[in-house]
């Protein structure tokens, strides 16, 4: 199948607090916080919603393309994401820009707070669907918000079936930009919290969503996630990790597996299930792409936990 994956492309720097966040957090304070974690360790990775989505694509057997715009230090990853199996010819370098970054803390209850630079992602509503080979399937993840409205409405104006994955840029994004990529989405994919965000931003409940697109997937950590269609409602539940070191990137390990399903023409459950073995290997490992496997290794993983897998990887 032909994936182009757009969002953003960055490098991860992240930290380790030892302690909890929410013991430090004063309800009666709120209106001014003024807080300084002092971490135990920082590890700088190559990041960005797109390249680890691309990236779990190319482990699972496909040739994703990626889409986004990054700065002048994008060279070496690069060179690394071509090796890995994701071609890269879409990516459009920034000379005058550094690559965008985030920034991101985790204390030892997985609660995370994270800040993150544009840099070079400020230019993404550059690119356009109009100047690329057709695909068959296009997922719109963390981005430019402004890029992220205009590749939905590409998408709808030349008729190519996306997923709306608006993650992290919940919060920045308005309920009318929310709005304009849940429209016509073949699916839409968000967490819990997300979903709660949705809501307030733009109104629309689940039902509101799913007037306006075909399939909603809702992720919920430990929890699993959810496969909501109109009138049905399918729970695949998550795989338990070996170890946990790091959550950044599990989400989008998820959506590389689950788009690996649909590529083979595998029902939504088993897409969610595929979904849900990637995301383990992330949530093992710290950053979005430092772990690895070969496919025998994870279908026998995928069959440990939810049986014969019918459908060919």
């Amino acid at each position: 199948m032909n994936l182009i994956v757009t969002g953003s492309i960055a490098f991860d720097y992240l930290m380790s607090f030892p302690g909890k966040f929410t013991e430090h957090l004063l309800p009666e304070h709120f209106s001014r916080v003024s807080l300084s974690f002092l971490v135990d360790s920082m590890d700088k990775r190559r990041g960005g919603c797109a390249p680890n989505i691309a990236y779990t694509l190319a482990l699972l057997g496909e040739r994703p393309r990626l889409m986004g715009t990054a700065g002048k230090d994008f060279g070496d990853y690069r060179r690394w994401l071509e090796a890995a199996g994701v071609d890269t010819a879409l990516v459009r370098e920034i000379d005058d820009k550094f690559t965008a970054s985030f920034f991101c803390n985790t204390d030892e209850a997985n609660n995370q707070i994270a800040s993150f630079y544009t840099g070079a992602m400020a230019h993404a509503s550059e690119l356009s669907f109009r100047t690329v080979e057709r695909p068959d399937l296009v997922i719109i993840s963390p981005n430019d918000p402004d890029a992220m409205v205009q590749y939905a409405e590409e998408c709808r104006a030349l008729e190519i079936r996306y997923m709306f994955d608006p993650g992290q840029q919940c919060a920045r994004m308005s309920g009318d930009q929310l709005r304009d990529g849940i429209i016509g989405a073949a699916f839409v994919i968000c967490n819990d919290y997300e979903l709660e965000l949705i809501r307030q931003k733009t109104g629309m409940s689940e039902a509101d969503v799913l007037e306006k697109s075909e399939v909603l997937i809702v992720t919920r950590g430990e929890n699993g996630s959810s496969i909501c269609e109109r009138g049905q409602q399918t729970d695949v539940p998550a795989v338990e990790p070996t170890r946990i070191a790091d959550p950044t990137g599990v989400g989008d390990a998820y959506r590389g597996g689950f788009m690996k399903g649909l590529a083979v023409g595998a029902p939504y459950d088993v897409c969610a299930q595929l979904g849900s073995v990637a995301a383990t290997y992330t949530l093992e490992h710290l950053g979005g792409s430092s772990h690895a496997y070969g496919k025998r290794e994870f279908m026998d993983r995928y069959e440990t936990h939810f049986g014969a897998l019918t459908q060919v990887l």
